[in-house]
């Protein structure tokens, strides 16, 4: 285990994946997959510098005073002690004013994890926390370039490789549920040898890739128009609703207007545009079907299309379907 850390945290932190115990440790940020495995990777730790710790859970919001002080005190039997305080977000003023004393003197053989959901309840906490000890930050991950960068990181902890495709379908089929995805990444890891393939996610998870709306995206932006319908029902049929789908095709279009915009603009990278390298590859190679005519008007046919989905149709799969319709025809003029 690596040694216990006093040094002064920086505000940003560190990564869920660089978690190192010290005294106090302050995990930060709503993404609860990533919160839950700094903790874990810290209780890990913890178990590994003593394997008789007490692991003790409190929730800040139904905290009763005095209670940090006494799981923090002396143990009768030596074992060192772990105390996770879950919920900060949400504490109550006696966690609170225990907290800002318990700070004053960290024990020297008792480890305090405070996990916070984001928030500003407590900033005074938060302030003391991050002015001396490590903090560890777990954002939301909402971007599908960070999504892909999180699944071929857990493929890459697993010593195994996963071609660009295989990613791109995962993120598409799972993005929307961090977790779902993380499951799937460690099925895949679990159930397959080798590189892990497009046709590997397609054995496991075909189901959901073909039924989302991505993939109707995908077929409509290639001109696809029956496939693209045909998957539509498929997805409909299959518990997709209207809205995501609507939501498939702006993030599809909104993708290719962004990369079509940086033509001739030198010095523009994948991290400017917020997009991961696959996704502008594959948006250059769709845009060789694109005007830029035809882009405005699949976008305008799709934004019509949000706002029916929204209650100004009374037949919003229709209104999904017209817009598919038009997104294909839209191609290649």
């Amino acid at each position: 285990m690596p040694p216990a850390r006093r040094k002064t945290a920086s505000t940003s932190g560190v990564s869920w994946d660089a978690a190192t115990l010290a005294p106090v440790v302050l995990i930060r940020g709503s993404e609860g997959l990533l919160a839950d495995r700094a903790l874990a990777a810290l209780l890990d730790q913890a178990r590994d510098a003593d394997a008789a710790v007490e692991v003790t859970r409190l929730e800040a919001a139904a905290y009763e005073r005095g209670r940090l002080e006494m799981l923090a005190s002396p143990s009768l039997f030596g074992e060192r002690r772990c105390i996770v305080a879950d919920g900060a977000e949400a504490m109550n003023d006696e966690f609170l004013t225990d907290a800002l004393a318990y700070l004053q003197a960290p024990p020297d053989d008792v480890w305090l994890i405070v996990r916070h959901g984001g928030g500003t309840r407590g900033k005074k906490l938060l302030d003391a926390l991050s002015a001396k000890h490590p903090v560890i930050v777990c954002d939301a991950i909402k971007r599908d370039a960070d999504k892909a960068q999180l699944v071929r990181a857990d493929v890459q902890r697993a010593r195994r490789r996963i071609e660009g495709e295989a990613v791109e379908a995962l993120v598409d089929a799972l993005g929307s549920d961090l977790r779902e995805l993380a499951s799937a990444t460690s099925q895949l890891v679990a159930d397959t040898t080798g590189t892990i393939t497009v046709d590997d996610v397609l054995r496991y998870h075909g189901g959901r890739v073909e039924a989302t709306g991505f993939a109707v995206a995908d077929a409509a932006v290639a001109g696809q128009a029956g496939q693209a319908v045909t998957l539509l029902r498929h997805a409909v049929a299959t518990g997709t609703g209207p809205v995501p789908i609507v939501a498939a095709l702006t993030v599809k279009l909104r993708t290719l207007a962004k990369v079509a915009a940086t033509r001739g603009r030198s010095g523009v990278t994948t991290a400017d545009l917020g997009l991961a390298p696959w996704q502008v590859d594959r948006a250059r190679r769709d845009l060789n079907r694109w005007t830029p005519e035809g882009l405005a008007a699949a976008i305008t046919a799709v934004a019509a299309a949000d706002a029916e989905v929204k209650g100004l149709s009374r037949d919003p799969v229709f209104a999904v379907e017209r817009a598919v319709l038009r997104v294909a025809a839209a191609s290649g003029h």
